[in-house]
C-alpha cells in the first residue's frame, strides 16, 4: 500500500467534485484527497460522504446515461492532511482563487509532484513561481485551458451531472531538469482519470498556450455592446455570441491579431520557442465549431450562426421584473482582465510591442470594475500587483520567461 499513488484535488465546486470521483474510480485506484477551504464547504462534504459515496451522472449524446462511482478518501480543510505525501495535485478551482490554495499548500510540496491547473489559466506558470519559490523548479507543472466537462452539482457532496465532453483539451507542461515524477508522466496520469474524453493534447511551450488561451473573446465582445451604451435598463438580456455586432467582432478580430504579433515576436527573438500552434480566434471558430456554424463566409456570420452558441446570453442582473442590467463584475471581465489580457499585456510590454486594441478594451474594462492596470499605454497601474501579468512577478524580459520553461 505504500506504493499507492495519493492524490490531492484542490477545490470543492463543480470540477471539482468530477474530478474527486473520477480519478477515485479509475483504474489506477489512487487514494484522493480533497483540500476545499472555503467557508464549511469540507465539513459539509466529509459529512455526505459518511451518509453514501459520490456518483457521476454522464449525459451522453445519445441521450442515454451511465453513472460513475468513486469517493475520495478524505475531505478536509486542512492543508497539511490533504497534501502531505502527495504525488499530485490538481487545481479545479478558478484562477482567482489559486493564489489562496498555493499559499496554503506551499510548504507540504515536495519535490517530484506534479501540480495540474484545470484550468490553469494564463499566468499559473508565474504564480507557482513566485508562491512555490524553489521548489516549483523541482515540481512538474501542467496548465490546461478549460475543465474538461461542462457540469453541474445536483447534490452537494454526493451527485454530479456531466453534462457534456469536450473533444480535446490542450495544456502546457514546465518541467525542471531531473524531474522524475514516481508515478510517471502526469499527462498520462490525468487522462487516465478523464477516460477517452476529452484527449489531452499539448502546446510546444507554456508561452503559446498563454496566446492560445480564449480568455481574451470575453472583453472585446462586452466593450463593443456596452462601451455606448445610455446605461438605461434593457427589456431582454441581449444574446453574447450570436447578437454581437459586426463593430464588437472587429474588435476580437483586432486583438486577436496583435496576440499573433506578441507569438511571432518571440518566436522571431528565440526561434526555439515554437509558436507554430497559434492561430487567429476566426480560424479557432470555425474549426472547432464547424457542424454548428451554417454561413462561415466571415467571421461576423460564423459567430452569429454558430448554433452552440444558442441561448448564450450577456451577463445581465435582474433589478426587476423585465428590467435587465449589465453585470460589468461577472467573470467575463473580472477573471478574463487580470487573468487574461493583462498577461497578453505584460508580455507585449516585455517585448516592446504596441497593441492599441488591447489597450482600448483594458482602459474601458478597468473603469468598470473599478482597477487601475494600464495608465495610458503601460502596465504600471496601482493594481497590477493583484493580477498575474508577469511584472507582478518580477518576470521583465523574455529570458526571464523563457527561463523557466
Amino acid at each position: 500500500m505504500g506504493d499507492r499513488m495519493k492524490v490531492c484535488i484542490c477545490g470543492g465546486g463543480n470540477g471539482a467534485h468530477v474530478m474527486a470521483c473520477l480519478s477515485s474510480a479509475s483504474q489506477q485506484k489512487p487514494e484522493v484527497r480533497v483540500l476545499t477551504l472555503f467557508k464549511d464547504e469540507a465539513a459539509r462534504w466529509a459529512e455526505k460522504l459518511k451518509e453514501e459515496g459520490m456518483t457521476v451522472t454522464k449525459h451522453n449524446p445519445d441521450g442515454k446515461t451511465e453513472e460513475i462511482k468513486g469517493t475520495p478518501a478524505l475531505v478536509t480543510k486542512d492543508a497539511c492532511k490533504a497534501v502531505t505525501g502527495a504525488d499530485v495535485i490538481i487545481f479545479c478551482v478558478p484562477a482567482f482563487a489559486h493564489q489562496q490554495y498555493l499559499e496554503a499548500i506551499a510548504q507540504y510540496v515536495a519535490p517530484n509532484t506534479s501540480i495540474i491547473g484545470v484550468p490553469g489559466q494564463p499566468g499559473f506558470e508565474f504564480q507557482c513561481f513566485h508562491l512555490l519559490e524553489k521548489k516549483a523548479k523541482s515540481c512538474v507543472i501542467l496548465n490546461y485551458e478549460t475543465l474538461p466537462w461542462a457540469c453541474r452539482i445536483s447534490e452537494f457532496g454526493r451527485k454530479v451531472d456531466m453534462l457534456g465532453v469536450k473533444e480535446t483539451v490542450t495544456g502546457s507542461r514546465v518541467s525542471g531538469r531531473g524531474n522524475q515524477p514516481k508515478f510517471g508522466d502526469p499527462a498520462k496520469i490525468l487522462q487516465s482519470f478523464l477516460g477517452a474524453l476529452p484527449v489531452l493534447c499539448e502546446a510546444n511551450n507554456y508561452l503559446e498556450l498563454t496566446l492560445m488561451a480564449m480568455s481574451f473573446c470575453h472583453p472585446p465582445i462586452m466593450y463593443g455592446k456596452w462601451k455606448d451604451w445610455d446605461e438605461k435598463p434593457l427589456s431582454e438580456e441581449p444574446l453574447f455570441y450570436q447578437g454581437a455586432s459586426e463593430e464588437a467582432v472587429n474588435l476580437l478580430s483586432a486583438v486577436s491579431d496583435e496576440v499573433l504579433k506578441i507569438g511571432a515576436k518571440i518566436a522571431e527573438i528565440k526561434p526555439d520557442v515554437k509558436m507554430n500552434k497559434l492561430e487567429h480566434a476566426e480560424k479557432w471558430l470555425k474549426d472547432n465549431y464547424v457542424t454548428s456554424i451554417t454561413d462561415s463566409s466571415s467571421f461576423y456570420k460564423a459567430m452569429r450562426t454558430n448554433a452552440s452558441y444558442n441561448g448564450l446570453v450577456h451577463p445581465m442582473k435582474n433589478i426587476s421584473p423585465g428590467q435587465y442590467m449589465p453585470d460589468f463584475r461577472h467573470r467575463y471581465l473580472s477573471e478574463d482582465i487580470p487573468f487574461g489580457l493583462t498577461i497578453v499585456k505584460g508580455m507585449a510590454q516585455i517585448l516592446g510591442l504596441g497593441t492599441p486594441i488591447i489597450d482600448e478594451v483594458m482602459t474601458w474594462a478597468q473603469g468598470k470594475l473599478g482597477k487601475e492596470y494600464l495608465v495610458g499605454s503601460e502596465l504600471k497601474g496601482k493594481d497590477v500587483k493583484e493580477t498575474r501579468a508577469p511584472q507582478a512577478f518580477g518576470f521583465h524580459s523574455l529570458d526571464d520567461l523563457v527561463g523557466i520553461m
